[in-house]
């Protein structure tokens, strides 16, 4: 199914978690390898939450769980090299991360990838094989995999990260929209399971929620170091991603369920 990086026992981890806004909460983080997965980790440990990155990197990943580790003085923080690509490998996850922590109380969706082309003519399908693995498969992966989960949490959120170019699409980018769009109706799908398993429950709105977070683009330091000139208009920083990753369990299910919350210029 998975390995697991640099396993801290569950009980070491809940007894060396922070006192934060999320103390004692288990957050999953898929994608959690590259520069806003590492930011993440950082911010949810920081936050006071047991976080359980995954990504098919080992070595990607093992670096990012390291790093938030340090960086927040905790053993709060693990890792699992998963293959999100799989469905039973997804799920068997799902269940790892419940036995082993006891609770999930979130799934924060970075698994990321961009193609691209000159003009609509000249737009591949090849791009299209490629993101749709990434982008949508790999959210259906995990929601199918940790919805059931979240919904027995009694602050279950599932998070995605999306792109503007999701509701204005550019000719140059019609895989990449395509892909965040479909991405996006999946995600509003499982909003409306939690809004139904809510009421089904007698409670007055969702208990838990699917959330969408919209960005341009996102920047980080290494990029501002390649391109000191850049301007990197309306993109995102992915310290201030994580912050607003963070940011959707302090409000209600019902104000963020089926949301999508624009972190950039909403077109």
């Amino acid at each position: 199914m998975s390995d697991r990086v640099r396993n801290t026992a569950p009980t070491e981890a809940k007894k060396m978690a922070g006192n934060g806004a999320l103390s004692g909460a288990v957050i999953a983080v898929a994608g959690a390898g590259g520069p806003a997965g590492r930011a993440t980790l950082l911010r949810l440990a920081e936050a006071g939450a047991t976080v359980v990155g995954a990504d098919n990197d080992p070595q990607r990943l093992s670096e990012a769980v390291d790093a938030a580790r340090y960086a927040s003085g905790g053993a709060s923080v693990t890792g699992d090299t998963v293959d999100l690509l799989d469905l039973q490998s997804t799920r068997d996850w799902a269940a790892h991360v419940e036995k082993d922590f006891g609770r999930v109380d979130g799934l924060v969706h970075l698994v990321g990838g961009w193609r691209g082309s000159e003009t609509f003519t000249k737009t591949s399908l090849d791009d299209w094989d490629f993101l749709e693995l990434l982008l949508v498969k790999t959210v259906q992966h995990t929601s199918l995999a940790f919805h059931e989960a979240l919904q027995r949490s009694e602050r279950g959120r599932y998070v995605l990260i999306s792109a503007s170019g999701a509701s204005k699409p550019t000719a140059g980018n019609a895989a990449y929209s395509a892909a965040k769009a479909a991405a996006e109706a999946w995600t509003l799908a499982m909003a409306d399971y939690f809004r139904k398993a809510g009421k089904a429950e007698g409670a007055e709105g969702p208990t838990s929620a699917a959330a969408i977070l919209v960005v341009k683009a996102l920047v980080h330091d290494a990029m501002r170091a390649e391109r000191p000139n850049a301007k990197f208009a309306g993109f995102t920083d992915v310290k201030d991603l994580a912050e607003a990753i963070t940011g959707v369990w302090s409000k209600p299910a019902a104000e963020v369920n089926g949301k999508r919350l624009w972190l950039t210029e909403q077109p």
